[in-house]
Order: C-alpha cells, then structure tokens, then sequence
C-alpha cells in the first residue's frame, strides 16, 4: 500500500531543547524480495518505485544468504574527518547562534561586555524575545499597549508573577540600543543588515561565553540606567581594558581640535567620547540612544559600527579535524565516545535513545557537543567495501558471485539500464561509490543528490544508521519552510541545502505540513533514495557505509527539469544532460527500448529549445558560428559565465573574453562588445539532430509494433486466440531485440508462464500420473486438484488468451470424473453396495489424477462390504466356521469405520463369539471332567452345542464322545443279550475303549471288574501250574503239547538259560501254539474248543509215539555210529546219562540236574517234558468253579477244561487198570527180569519231597523190547546211570504212563501205579497208602487253600459291594475285608520260597480286587447268573448262624488259617470292631492253634 503523506499534527511544535520532546515519525516502507526478485536491481526498483517514492525513502533487505565479503583494506585505509559540532547543524539553532554574536559583537565594539541574564533561573532567549517584541509591533508599541505579560507568557514563564516588568528592562538594556542601530535611528549610519560572523570569529568568542558557569540571578527589583550598561566583565583569560574615553585626556593644547560630530559643538568635553576607530568625537548625549556614562574600554562611533557589522560573513561549512585516522583508530575512538557518554556498553544503548538525545543536542545552545565523520571517501583511492574485478581482494570461488552482482554498488550505476552508464567521465560520488565512516551522533544534513538522482546506500557493518526522508513531491514544501524559519541562513547562502551543512528536526517540518519518514538502516541493509527526494540522518555508532548515484529511464525527465533548476540557483552542473542524450541518441540501435523511446522524447524537447535559443541569438544578430566539440573541454572550461551550466549543444563566446563563454540563454551577460562580434560555438546541426531523433524513434516502434502484436495476442476473443507457441515466439522475439522488460513483457511472460503450467498440469492429470498412489493407500497428493478446483481449471483454460491441445481433452476428463461423483453418490446412498461395484467404481478412479472426497469414503465402504461378505461367506457354512475365524472377524471388523450393517454383524458375530467360547469351554470342562459326566447329561449339552451355528472343537470332541459312548454301551447290551459267554478279548477291548471315552458308563466298572477277575483267574492258575521261572506260558501248559519233535536244540538251551521271569510266556511262539491259540480265541463256544483241544491231544500222542520211538531207537544203535547226538548239549554219548521217562531221551548228568539217588528210585523228566508243578486236581477244580462263575471264556478256561476232562478221563481208565486184573499180570512180567530187580535194589519208598519236580521219582519205567540182549549195552555210554522202567509190549499201560506223564496233573493213581511198579505190592496195600502216598505237599495245601480263600473272598467282596449299592458312607466297614499286612504275616509260617511266592500273588490278586471295587458291576445289570451260584456259596460257617436278611448284611473274615467269611451279627461282631480288630473265628483259635489268644 502507498504510505500516506504525514500530516502535521499540533502535538510536534514543541519548542527545541524541551528533554523528550521527539516524536520519532512514521516508519518508510521496508522490502524483502526473493531470490527471483533480487536477481534485477533495476527491475525491482521499478517494481516497488509506485510505493517508494511516496516516502522519498525506503529500506532493502537481501536475502538472509547474500552476504558480500568486506574487501576494504582496514589497515591501509586513513582519512581525515570532518568536525561537526551538534548545536551548528541545526538550522534554527544556527541562527539563534549567529544573533547572540550579533549582538555580542554590538555591544563589545562600545566597549561593554554582553552579559545574558537570568529569568526565573533559566537563561533569558534574547533571540525568542527580540522576535516576539518584534512581531507585536516594536519596542515602543509594546510599552504603549503593555504586552509584556503577554511576551512572557508566550515565553514560557508561568503569569502573576511581574516577570514582563523584567523582561521589558532586559529588552530595554540589551536589545533596543541594537534594534535603534539596526533601524539606522544613528544620524551617520546606514542601514545595517544582520549578517553571520565568520565562523572563527564568532563560535570561539561565544564557546567561551557559554563555557562559563551561568552567573546568578540579578536582583529583579534592581533599577538600571537606560545608558549605563553592565560593569564589563573579564573574557577567558583576557584582561580588562581600562582605557579612559574622556577628552581630558587628551593633550590639553588640542581640545579644541575636537568637537562633537552630530551637534558641531566642543562644549561639555568630559561627555565628549572619542572612536577607537576613526578618532571623531561625539557627546554621550547626542547619540542615539544617549550614554549615561563614558563606556569603560574601546568604543566604536555608530559609524565604525556599522562598516565593522556591514563585513561579508564566509559561507557556513565544516572544518577538517586536525589528525588523520585509520579504521581501527578512529574505531577506537569512536567507541569511548559512545560508551563515555552514555556510560554503558555501546550495543546497549537503545537506538530510540540516542536519537531523542540527537535532537536534544542539535536543538540547544546551553551544550556544546563536537564530532568527526569520515565523510565523501573516495572509494577510487582506497579500494570499495565491495570486491571488484581487478581488485586487491581476492575472492574466495564461492563468492565470485557478488563480483557481477548488481547490487554490488561498483556494477549498479554503469549497467546497461542505468542512463549514468552512457556517461564516460568517471563523476566520484555519482559513478563511483563514496565510503562513509560514522560515529554516535556524526549525521549528514538535509540534502538532494546531485542532479535529482537516485541513490543506494549499503551498510556494510557496524551500529545502524538512522535516517530520515521526504517524498520528492514535497521538496518545495521542505526547502519554503525552512527559507521562512531561518531565512537569515538562505540571505547570506542561497543554495544552503546543497551543502550539506543544515539540519533542522523532522518534528518542526512535519509540523508545517512536510511529510517525513524515518528507518534505521542495520548492517547488511540498503536504503534507496528516489529522484528530488530530501533525506537527512545521523549515525548511532561506529559504522561502515558505502553510497553511490544511478539514474534509471524514468530519471530522463526529472534530469532536464533538475538542469533548469540549476540554472536559476547558477549551481554547478556535475555533467551534461544533453551530451548524455546525444550520446545515447548515437546508439539507438542497441539502446534498450523503452530507453531509446524515452530518450527520443527527451531529445525531441531538447532540439525545440535548442531551435527555439538558436532563432533568438540569430535575431540578437550573432551570424559568425562554428562546429566545437565541446565533450573534448574540460568541464570547469565550458562552463556558462553566468548561470554555471556545462555547454555542450551551443554556446557563445567574445574574441574579447578568451576562454570564457555563456549559454544562449545568458548571451547579454557576456560582455559589452556588440553582438556581430560574438561567435557561436555549435555541436550539431539540427538537421544532424533529426535523424539521430528518428533513430530512436525506429527502435522505439520496433518495439511499439512488438507491443502492439503482444497487447493483440492478449486481448484477442475466443474464435481468433493464437497458439501457445505464438506466444512463445513473441518472448524470443523481445528477448533478440533485447526489449525492455516492462509490465507488458512481465505480463506476456507472465501469461506464457501460466500457460505453460496450465499445459503441463492438464497433461498431467491426463496422463493420470499419480494414480500408484492410490493403489498404494496415499491419501490426496500435495499437488492433487479436487475437483471443484478441475473444474475451475478448465475455466481458466478457455479464459487462457492462448489456444491449448489439452484444453478439450481435460473437458472431457471433467466429464468423466462428474459422472465418477455422480455414480459413487448413487452407490453410497444405497444401504450396503457389493464389494464388487465398488472396486469397480474405484478402478474407474485410477485413471483421474484428482483428488476426489469419495474416494475415502468408497474405500470404507469397500472394506465394509469386503467385511460383511466375508463374514456372511464364513457363516454360510457352519460347520467349518472356527472360533478363530470368528476372532479374526471381529478383529478385522474394528477396524472399521461405523456402519449400522458392520455394527449389526459385529454385534451378532460378538453374541456368537461369547456364546461359542462358552459352550466350548464347557464342552472341554464336560470331557476333562472328574467323576465323569452322566451320558444324559452330555447328550443334552451336545443337543445345545448342535443349535450353535460353528464350529467348536471341545463340542465336536464331546458330540464324538457321545457316539463313542453309544457305541460302547450298544455292543456292552448286544454282549448281553447274545446269551453266549464273552470272550475275554472282546470284554478287554471294550474295557479298553470304555476307559478312552470321557463319559461315565455304568457297564464299565463291573468289565473292569469282571476283566480284573480274569486276569487274578489267570495270575492264581498260573501260580498253581506253571514252575518258577518256567518258561512256558500258562497256555503251553494246559494245552496239548504241539512242539513235539520241532524244539531244537539251540531253542532248548535258550529256554534254560534265559528264563522269563514271573513266569510269563516269552515273545517267541511257535507257530503250532499261535495256531491252536487262534483256533481256541475264534471257536464260538466251548464244545467247538473242546473239539479242537481234541485234535491236537491226538496229535501230541502220535507226536510222542514217534519221539519214544526214535530215542529208544538211540539206545540200540552201533558204538560206530558216530553222528549220535544227545542230551541238551545235543553231543555224543557219554556216561553216566540218565533217561527222560517220558519222551524216552538220554541226557548227560552233567547237563541236567540229576535226582538224589539216596533218596531212592525217582520218575525222572527231562526240562522239556517236566512242564509245571502238576498241581493236584483237588487245586484246580476251585479253579475251574471260580471260572465258570465268572462267565467268560478264554483259551487258558478252555484248555484248562480240557485238561480236567482229559484228567478225569485218564484217572477213570487208571481206576479201572488197578482195579482189574490187567496190571498184577503186568508187574509180575516185568519183577522176572534181571535189570528190575537191580533196579529194585536201588529202589525204595518214595519219600514226600517239597519239590513237585522230583514228586514222581527220579527213575523212568520202561520194558526192553529184548530184556536177554540187555547185556549188549552194559558197558556202552547209556550203560551207567538210570533208565526207564522196561515196559515194552504193555501198549496199554504204556500208553497210559506216557499219558500220565503228559498230564499236568497230580493224581493219586499215578503215584499208585508207579508204586505198584516199584514195589510189586498189592492194589489193596496200594490203597491204604493211597493216602500219604497221594497226599498234597505243604505248598500245594497252601496254594490250595489260599486259591479257595481268594475265590471265596473275591466272591463275598462282589457280593457285600452289590448290595451296599456303592453308598460312600458305609465303604469304611470293609476295611477289614482287606487283608491287612499283619494277616499275611499270621500265615506266613513257612519259609518255603513257593509259599512266599504265593503270598505275593495273592497280595497282588488283592490289591487288583481293591482296584475292581468301585468298578464293579450294578446288580441291575447283566451277569447276574453268577450272584445267583454265589448266593448257594454265601453259607455262614458260624454253628448258629441267624440267616440275616436284608439289602445290607455285614460280613467280616476270619483273620486265622482258614480265611473264612462269617455274618457279624452271628460272631457278636460289630462294624466298628471289625474294622479295628482282627478276628478268629472258633475253629482257628482251638487249642493247639497259633491264634488262640
């Protein structure tokens, strides 16, 4: 904006030297250009010259980055100051001084001293109040209308206090003798005009005066004589001069010589006053006004007064300081300057202080305040601040820059747009730049440039520079009011402000209507002046500037009218005006446009007047003329005598004056010759002049035909709008013609410039660069257009003045994306778009490189409806919709922006979550629970479960459970209503599943139970056969032998030698018994397995047949036969050897252990024919009960079935063998022969023997088929050791020993019929020792009755626990039952090792029962046959039993030998004693018993 002219303002008239009374005025325009800016000096002055030259002045500031080096030479450069004392400067303050030395010098030629008075106790101002008496009439006006109140009221003092009586003696005293001198009222004088003193004259005299203290206030009431002035008081240092003015004085003899001038009278010789001057004389009281008293020293007539006042004062300048400094010197100084008067650090002190205290200074009389500035420095002889090509600094590489810049004040005022550049005089301060070396308060006064030219200051370092300026508009406005507030300074020196000398406050101009502006120009600052433009300042401290002069185009006129205006002040011209122009003229072809277009109107207003001057001296009758070339002389040589100006175009000059010439203005004032005599002196013709004019003018059309072309192109209408590339031609045209880069060529470019972007923007958006970014999720691109914004740009594109390809391309791109807004509105109305449409919709976007505001929004509705058709694509299929795929739903679905339908799903999807996490948490605490859960109850949680729409794994887990369990309980019921006898594989398989299925089944404790059972079955039955450490399994026991014949003998040894502990069967069958256990497993019911069992029974005979045969065979064979084999060891022959009874081998005693023959005669049996204990058969029938009642078959309870048959079978033909006749008819056959009754030798009873092994007897029966040949074998290896008992030819009673031996049974016709064999005693005495013969051994007692026991207590157990009904309650009475530890030590009396193994199957048979307790059975369910037989069993042994009955009837066990279970009631037991102590029933605690208590 245009800075307003400041307006005055009441408030700024404050009188001078008033403490604080600066108003600082408004600031001047301040301007930061950019890079682009600042790259042309010249047009970017111009660009802001509309704003600047409102304010005269105006502040750049460069970029932060440009920052010139300093190429000054400090050390070298030294310069000589100027003095500048503050109180001179001021224009007011001048004058003010120059009248107190007025009237000094007044009253010191009448020999008084002039001594100020005090008023009030201030300094009287004589000046102020001669004005002000002088302005309400005079002296005598004043008294007469008695304005002296009125005077000392506008003085300042305060009313009512009779300061005006004062103030009228004072004036009366001191003023009106000047005022009566200066009116000329003195009869010989003339008028006398004020005029300053010389400067040494006049300030040195008055310092003095003001360097005194100020004398104390006069007495006011002290009269003083009109003509009797102040005793005269001593000068500095200058002693008083009593010089006696008397006539008297004078010889006495010449008095008469002297008379008074004005009366001519030599009367009254003592008041004759005699001149120190001129020696006339004159009477005190005829001078005007009259003396009183005769002056003490020199005094002057009136008429030596006025010729001494009357002297021409010399112009007021600055004088030269007296030493020559050098930058870092007057540094120094310049620094303990500022810091002393302030006294404070120079960079602390506020620039708003030092200015009002600027002002202060200027304006006083009362202090006096000297400094120096090192001013006008040639920058030509000490090198500029600036570098410069060819210059001593050496530049750094990155600093060439500022060599060239336009700034750089050395390039600024010689460029090709600076007219000064056509000037070939190097004009120091114009061309060149001058360097300025300020200190606080050092200040250069109200001035112009030289020819109205523009100037530009740089500070290049050091403490700001205040300045202070006014529009070139109001420079008349200034220079009147300073011509009316100090007009005596512009009597005595014209052209004042072209000195530089005067100051004055910018408050007192701006009070009289003067628009001033101030600024503080920083280091690294331009301050830019316009033409005519006023401009003062001061410096705030020590600091380094540098200025110079440059004219731009605009100037042209300016400059013309600045060279009239100097010839009416007859100023001094620095240069030429119109040799600039001619000189430009001569160069029109290259001249700048616009230049050459301003210089040809110049140059037109210049050929007029010349014509116009020409015409006139032609008529003053000056015909003699010649051609000079006037830029050839020296300036000072061309110069108009008259009005100063430098002559190029004419001039005229006299043969009378050579050397001397003047203008044709000024042709009268040349000389008196007359005119025919004078020459003129021409540069040009005119007819020379017009084609130089015309020059220009061609250029200037150029450009103007250029413009025209441009201003066509730019408001052409829409049908005839040229291309971009006319455009483009038109700015390489003005560029070529280098035409001047005005607002049209700015504008044009400007235009180009937007078209041009508008050109690359469209093809940008039509190229759809952008659009990876929104594939890439970005949002809107920095650069994006909305649309409404595309919108306007194809506006701006048909309002473009050029033409684009574009322009209908991106018309339809518009109408694209409209149609895109429009579709994406109608999709986003509906209340949920497939995933589809809007993917589709966004894949449209892709192509517009435009920010569009639905995208976001698709894009959410995009994921929203990917969401939503995941969600329903998930729920569709329930069964595979997992409880993760519902936590990653709802995961993904947070995300999402708000949506009534994702919220709808989200909640449902949520519902579900928790529902499903809930029954799958309670399906896996359903399966995991302990006890387990009721299959009803899981039924109805697998029923809830299915109604979940999903997938839970527990509930799939807990739904297979169910089945399973239906399963499971469908076979058990199918089991039991089959009515055949489980088989043990199928009942532990179901066991097996049972256990595996997290349900609770009521079926499966009472299998376990039942399967527990079978294998204590199994553990006792295999105790009872099976030897220790055997290696048979329990089911080669019973079965029929079927390895017959196949066992080698590397098999036999590894039976022997590596045993299976615990009796069990090792992991090696043999197929043969694998088969017949497979045939056994798959026969569907007993008699089929009896049938089978059959089968190999006759296979195993016929086996053993062919076995006898063949080792028998052995016996009878040559010595020479060396490859028999035998015995384990499978060697030769070798005595002693002992024979196996049954299988008939030989084997070496030292192989095999060998009978005890002291003992006597023995059955021997060789390892693999003496298969187990052969329990008695009363020991295996309990057995076989104990299985039936358990119903459930198995290979051992088939084989074990079989085996008693056979048994029975085979003690039913024995019986009827010993009870016939067949057997006495036998042994007597066999008692005839030789070896028998050896062998009957060594025969003897046989005694009972703990080892079931040796029961039978160690010696084999067999007959030799050739009892006479026995001799052929006595001395062969089988001749020594024990043989069988010879019973070839009895094929009967071979074949029922050999049975026998095959059975693995103890009977007592075995021992019978052996006995016989050994004893040749009759049956009847073999019945009678029938008994001890046959009886048991203590382990088989044992075994048996421990079995019994089992079995009795199994069955009480099973019993007592079926009616108790699994009451938890009552489960502590059958503690008892349990067998404690200490029972088995009461039967533990024998320290047999077969008895204590018993023992320990029997604790493990209980601890199993202990284990089946709580599985057992209800007594709902099947199997309950058995509780029927057991029941028969259940008998009381008490001799008084009470038959209880009822639903729980308590039992307790017999803690004795007999293991048996009585009614508590009918022993006098109660529970709690049962529980505590053991019991012995009455037959057990007999008197030889060891439980008798």
């Amino acid at each position: 904006a245009e800075p307003a002219p400041a307006l005055p303002q009441p408030g700024l008239a404050l009188p001078p030297g008033v403490p604080g009374s600066f108003l600082p005025p408004p600031e001047c325009p301040v301007f930061e250009p950019s890079w682009e800016e600042f790259a042309d000096p010249f047009a970017f002055i111009h660009k802001i010259r509309p704003i600047a030259e409102q304010t005269g002045i105006c502040k750049v500031r460069p970029p932060p980055d440009w920052q010139p080096p300093f190429a000054c030479d400090v050390d070298k450069l030294h310069f000589t100051p100027r003095i500048q004392r503050l109180n001179e400067l001021e224009a007011q303050t001048r004058v003010k001084l120059n009248f107190l030395d007025q009237i000094a010098k007044f009253w010191e030629l009448q020999g008084c001293t002039l001594k100020i008075p005090h008023v009030e106790r201030k300094i009287l101002d004589l000046f102020q109040l001669n004005r002000l008496v002088a302005e309400e009439g005079g002296f005598d006006v004043v008294c007469k209308e008695r304005k002296w109140t009125k005077i000392a009221t506008r003085m300042g003092f305060a009313p009512g206090k009779a300061v005006g009586s004062h103030i009228r003696a004072h004036y009366e005293r001191i003023l009106y003798p000047y005022n009566l001198f200066q009116s000329g009222a003195s009869l010989l004088a003339t008028n006398i005009k004020s005029e300053s003193d010389p400067p040494e004259a006049r300030t040195h005299n008055l310092r003095r005066r003001m360097g005194c203290a100020p004398p104390k206030c006069e007495n006011e009431k002290e009269t003083h004589s009109a003509v009797k002035l102040p005793e005269k008081r001593e000068h500095a240092g200058e002693p008083e001069k009593d010089k006696s003015k008397v006539r008297s004085k004078k010889p006495t003899n010449a008095v008469d010589l002297y008379v008074c001038l004005l009366c001519g009278s030599g009367n009254d010789e003592d008041r004759l006053l005699l001149c120190d001057g001129c020696d006339d004389s004159y009477h005190t009281f005829c001078l005007i006004p009259p003396l009183h008293d005769v002056p003490k020293g020199d005094w002057r007539c009136p008429q030596c007064l006025a010729q001494e006042c009357n002297k021409p004062q010399e112009a007021f300048g600055f004088e030269q300081a007296a030493r020559d400094y050098t930058l870092r010197t007057f540094g120094e100084m310049a620094d303990a300057f500022k810091s002393d008067y302030f006294n404070m650090p120079v960079h602390m002190v506020p620039t708003e202080l030092v200015e009002k205290e600027f002002w202060r200074l200027v304006s006083t009389i009362e202090e006096d305040v000297t400094v120096e500035y090192g001013a006008d420095i040639a920058s030509k002889e000490f090198g500029s601040g600036f570098p410069v090509r060819g210059g001593k600094f050496k530049v750094r590489p990155e600093e060439e820059e500022y060599l060239d810049s336009g700034w750089n004040l050395n390039n600024m005022p010689v460029m090709e747009q600076s007219v000064l550049a056509h000037i070939t005089a190097d004009i120091c301060g114009m061309k060149l730049p001058w360097l300025y070396v300020g200190m606080c308060f050092s200040s250069f006064c109200w001035h112009i440039e030289d020819h109205w030219s523009y100037s530009i200051n740089y500070l290049h370092w050091g403490e700001p520079k205040t300045w202070y300026g006014a529009p070139g508009y109001a420079a008349e406005q200034l220079e009147d009011v300073m011509k009316k507030l100090a007009p005596e300074l512009f009597e005595s020196q014209p052209d004042l402000l072209h000195q530089l000398v005067t100051i004055m406050n910018p408050n007192t101009l701006m009070a009289h209507g003067v628009p001033v502006y101030r600024t503080n120009q920083c280091a690294g600052e331009f301050v830019i002046t316009f033409p005519r433009a006023y401009h003062s300042g001061f410096n705030q401290g020590f600091n380094f500037a540098e200025a110079v002069n440059f004219c731009t185009v605009d100037w042209l006129p300016l400059g013309r009218q600045c060279v009239e205006h100097y010839r009416l002040l007859n100023r001094y011209c620095v240069f030429s005006h119109d040799e600039m122009i001619c000189k430009m003229a001569s160069k029109a072809d290259v001249l700048d446009v616009v230049v050459a277009s301003t210089v040809q109107k110049d140059m037109a207003i210049m050929i007029e007047d010349e014509k116009r001057l020409r015409e006139k001296v032609d008529k003053l009758g000056v015909t003699d003329s010649e051609r000079v070339a006037f830029e050839l002389f020296p300036d000072d040589e061309r110069q108009c005598l008259k009005c100063k100006t430098t002559c190029f175009m004419s001039a005229v000059y006299c043969p009378c004056k050579p050397g001397l010439l003047v203008c044709l203005y000024h042709v009268e004032d040349l000389c008196s010759c007359p005119t025919y005599k004078y020459k003129l002196g021409y540069r040009y013709t005119l007819e020379e002049l017009y084609p130089m004019m015309n020059a220009l003018k061609m250029r200037a059309e150029s450009y103007n035909e250029w413009a025209s072309n441009v201003n066509e192109a730019l408001e052409a209408k829409i049908n005839n709008k040229k291309s971009l590339v006319s455009f483009k031609a038109l700015i390489e045209e003005s560029e070529m013609k280098k035409f001047p880069d005005n607002d049209l060529l700015r504008h044009l470019r400007l235009v180009t410039q937007d078209a041009d972007k508008c050109a690359s923007v469209a093809q940008q958006l039509l190229n759809g660069k952008r659009q990876t970014r929104y594939r890439s999720g970005g949002g809107k691109c920095q650069n994006q257009l909305t649309v409404n914004e595309l919108r306007l740009f194809v506006r701006q594109l048909y309002a473009l003045p050029c033409v684009l390809s574009q322009t209908p391309l991106l018309k339809d791109l518009l109408d694209r994306v409209e149609a895109f807004q429009q579709q994406s509105q109608k999709l986003l109305s509906e209340e949920m778009p497939s995933a589809a449409a809007l993917q589709e919709l966004l894949d449209v976007s892709f192509d517009f490189d435009v920010d569009l505001p639905q995208l976001a929004e698709l894009r959410i509705r995009l994921e929203q409806a990917r969401w939503l058709e995941d969600v329903q694509l998930t729920s569709s299929d329930h069964s595979s919709l997992t409880l993760d795929d519902m936590r990653r739903l709802i995961d993904s679905g947070v995300g999402l922006a708000p949506y009534p339908a994702v919220e709808k799903a989200m909640a449902k999807l949520q519902e579900l979550l928790t529902v499903s996490e809930h029954w799958d948490d309670k399906a896996r605490n359903l399966i995991k629970a302990r006890p387990r859960q009721s299959l009803s109850s899981l039924v109805a949680a697998v029923k809830e479960i299915e109604e979940i729409p999903a997938y839970l794994p527990s509930g799939v887990a807990l739904k297979d459970a169910v089945q399973k369990a239906k399963d499971w309980l469908q076979e058990v019921e199918a089991l039991q209503v089959g009515g055949r006898v489980p088989v043990l594989d199928t009942l532990a398989e179901l066991v097996t599943r049972g256990r595996s299925i997290p349900v609770h089944l009521d079926y499966l404790p009472r299998l376990e139970s039942l399967v527990s059972e079978v294998q204590a079955w199994k553990e006792c039955a295999a105790n009872t056969f099976l030897c220790e450490n055997s290696p048979y399994s329990l089911l080669e026991v019973l079965c029929p032998r079927c390895d017959i014949g196949m066992l080698n003998l590397k098999r036999k040894q590894k039976k022997l030698k590596e045993p299976v502990p615990g009796g069990k069967k090792k992991s090696t069958k043999l197929e043969t018994l694998s088969d017949l256990e497979r045939a056994l497993s798959e026969s569907k019911d007993t008699a089929s397995a009896m049938a089978t069992l059959g089968e190999a029974r006759l296979k195993e005979m016929e086996a053993l047949r062919s076995l006898r045969a063949a080792n028998e065979v052995k016996v009878l064979s040559s010595e020479q036969d060396t490859e028999l084999k035998v015995c384990l060891c499978q060697k030769e022959p070798a005595a002693p050897m002992i024979q196996c009874e049954l299988c008939r081998g030989f084997f070496h005693t030292g192989c095999v252990s060998v009978p005890n023959v002291a003992q006597g005669p023995r059955v021997w049996l060789c390892p693999h024919c003496h298969r187990s204990e052969k329990p008695p058969l009363e020991k295996i029938l309990p057995l076989l009960a104990s299985l039936q009642r358990i119903r459930v078959r198995l290979p051992e309870g088939d084989a074990l079935r079989y085996m008693i048959e056979r048994t029975v079978n085979w003690q039913h033909r024995a019986q009827q063998m010993l009870y016939s006749g067949n057997l006495k008819h036998i042994q007597d056959k066999v008692g005839s022969g030789l070896l028998y009754t050896r062998w009957q030798g060594t025969s003897g009873q046989l005694p009972e023997t703990n080892k079931v092994s040796q029961t039978i007897g160690a010696m084999s029966f067999s007959m030799p088929h050739d009892w006479d040949n026995r001799t052929i074998y006595l001395h062969s290896p089988f001749s020594t050791g024990q043989h069988c008992i010879p019973l070839h030819g009895f094929t009967e009673l071979d074949e029922l020993m050999m049975e026998a031996q095959l059975l693995q049974v103890s009977l007592p016709e075995i021992q019978e019929l052996y006995q016989i064999l050994f004893t040749k005693q009759s049956p009847a005495l073999q019945t009678e020792q029938r008994s001890p013969v046959g009886a048991p051994s203590e382990k088989n007692e044992c075994c048996r009755g421990k079995k019994e026991g089992m079995s009795y207590m199994e069955r009480k157990l099973k019993r007592r626990f079926e009616r108790e009904s699994f009451c938890n309650g009552k489960r502590a009475r059958v503690k008892k039952m349990r067998t404690p530890k200490k029972k088995k030590l009461k039967l533990n009396h024998s320290k047999d090792l077969s008895t204590n193994k018993l023992e320990r199957e029997r604790e493990r048979l209980l601890e199993m029962q202990r284990s089946a307790e709580s599985h057992s059975l209800p007594s709902d369910m099947s199997f309950s046959e058995q509780e029927d037989s057991e029941d028969e069993d259940a008998i009381c042994p008490a001799v008084n039993c009470l038959q209880p009955e009822g639903d729980e009837v308590d039992w307790v066990q017999c803690d004795g030998s007999c293991n048996q279970w009585f009614h508590q009631v009918c022993v006098g037991i109660s529970p709690e004693m049962a529980e505590k102590e053991d019991y012995i029933c009455v037959s057990c605690s007999g008197k030889d018993s060891p439980y008798r208590k």
